[in-house]
């Protein structure tokens, strides 16, 4: 029975470590920017939660977007899964996990021509299919 009991706080470990901001609603989409460091080109784009983005030859799928309320200090963080498609070579998954809009170098995407950011989140308005800040 002791041996359980050890062993629960092991278990609840990753759910602890993971962000929760206590907000209002649920994000419908993530707001990222992106830079090709080719061209030096800046694109803001949003990644709907679920669905496949891309942008250059990453395909972005945004999990889950949270932001804190306004009373508290800014802090936007979305949960990404970033992989590089090209034609002639296999999928090369590049990033998996929590990106933060206030400090993008804590985790950040290490990629030789595009950098990716997390700018805001967005969530679903009353009116339909229209996305507003949150």
């Amino acid at each position: 029975m002791r041996a359980r009991l050890k062993a629960l706080p092991l278990i609840l470990l990753p759910a602890v470590m993971l962000p929760v901001f206590p907000g209002p609603a649920a994000a419908a989409s993530a707001v990222l920017q992106g830079l090709d460091k080719i061209t030096a080109r800046i694109s803001t784009f949003e990644a709907p939660l679920g669905e496949t983005v891309r942008f250059g030859s990453l395909q972005i799928v945004a999990r889950a977007c949270d932001k804190k309320p306004p009373e508290e200090p800014p802090e936007s963080a979305a949960f990404l899964e970033i992989v590089d498609v090209r034609p002639d070579s296999p999928e090369v998954a590049l990033f998996t996990g929590w990106m933060f809009a206030s400090s993008p170098a804590v985790s950040a995407l290490e990629h030789p021509v595009y950098d990716v950011w997390v700018v805001d989140c967005k969530k679903e308005s009353s009116s339909e299919g229209e996305i507003k800040p949150e």
